[in-house]
């Protein structure tokens, strides 16, 4: 069966996926510039966020390892509103079409959380954005059938993560610990009991972040 897994979800060494303020100007929110330094110079991120040429800046270790898993064998995604955009409260319109331009790098059904509904917009490359307002275990159960037995990875923000780890859903989760303070913002797991939720560190890793993988 489908497993549910958070790949390449980056935090600050305090806790925080996220700084504060989220806008067009700061995707990440205020301060957070630094916290993808590891991902962003990776071959796989640079392939699926534009056209690749090779280079000597190239993370070709750790990093690129786990950059690579983390898009490898998914047949679903399951994302936040506040990951798919700065737009709140109902749509004012169908212009806001994520941030990454007519061809996202999912290339999978995306199922978007939200309290407000919202036609599904279909992108190049094989993306479907699918607006679910009937929450997690409704965006799940639709994700399993749609990933036809492959993983469905979980994405942001912060608060879409607590909440299906709280609801004990996550079957891996992949941290990546960037060498940044954030102060505040969006914090992942301050209140989360994940020993009592059943996990362990089942993997670790150095390169730019500490890479740590959670399983049950």
């Amino acid at each position: 069966m489908s497993k549910l897994r958070v790949s390449a979800f980056t935090i600050s060494i305090d806790g925080y996926g996220a700084g504060p303020s989220q806008s067009l100007d700061a995707p990440m929110g205020e301060g957070a510039e630094g916290l993808h330094e590891w991902f962003v110079n990776t071959p796989t991120f640079k392939k699926t966020h534009g056209d690749y040429v090779a280079g000597p800046a190239d993370d070709t270790g750790v990093d690129e390892d786990f950059a690579r898993r983390s898009m490898a064998g998914l047949g679903a995604w399951i994302m936040g509103r506040n990951m798919f955009g700065p737009v709140r409260g109902e749509w004012p319109d169908a212009s806001w079409q994520g941030w990454w331009g007519p061809n996202p790098p999912y290339h999978v059904p995306v199922y978007v959380l939200t309290h407000h509904a919202r036609a599904p917009i279909t992108m190049a490359g094989g993306t479907t954005f699918h607006f679910v307002t009937d929450g997690i275990h409704a965006a799940l159960e639709r994700a399993r059938e749609a990933a036809q037995g492959r993983d469905i990875r979980l994405g942001g923000g912060a608060a879409t993560v607590r909440e299906y780890l709280a609801a004990g859903l996550v079957d891996e989760l992949h941290l990546a610990i960037s060498p940044v303070l954030l102060g505040r913002g969006e914090h992942l797991l301050g209140g989360i009991d994940m020993v009592r939720l059943g996990y362990k560190c089942s993997e670790r890793a150095v390169g730019r972040a500490l890479h740590v993988v959670l399983s049950k």
